[in-house]
């Protein structure tokens, strides 16, 4: 029982620890140079997409779980992931394989947005 609690415990360093680690170099990034925020997701998930195409971020995954899978370059993992198993079957599910992969992901960001805007007010921000 107690080594399994702390199986639990390490998962979550190692999850913390890289999640953080993407993180901290988003915010260096944004920190240090006039990279806008967009591009910079954009970049992160392009980087996703790249680590996973020469086999680099599954390493990564197995690891550190959701520490891998969650920032946004876990989004461009995933994306990479479901062209390359589509890509198994053939062409049309290369390019299908993405979106099915995603979709699950992609839906609960827009339910749940669309929720969020029936419940508060938008204003506009103060500067």
């Amino acid at each position: 029982m107690a080594q399994e609690i702390w199986e639990i415990v390490f998962m979550f360093l190692k999850a913390f620890a890289v999640g953080g680690t993407i993180c901290t170099i988003a915010q260096i990034i944004i920190n240090i140079t006039d990279i806008t925020a967009g591009k910079i997701l954009v970049y992160f998930m392009l980087a996703g997409v790249v680590l996973t195409a020469v086999g680099a971020y599954q390493p990564l995954v197995d690891f550190a779980g959701a520490g891998a899978t969650v920032p946004i370059s876990g989004f461009g993992y995933l994306l990479a992931n479901g062209a390359i198993k589509g890509a198994e079957r053939g062409f049309f599910y290369a390019m299908t394989g993405a979106l099915s992969a995603a979709s699950a992901g992609v839906t609960a960001a827009v339910v749940f947005s669309f929720l969020a805007s029936l419940l508060f007010k938008a204003h506009t921000k103060p500067n």
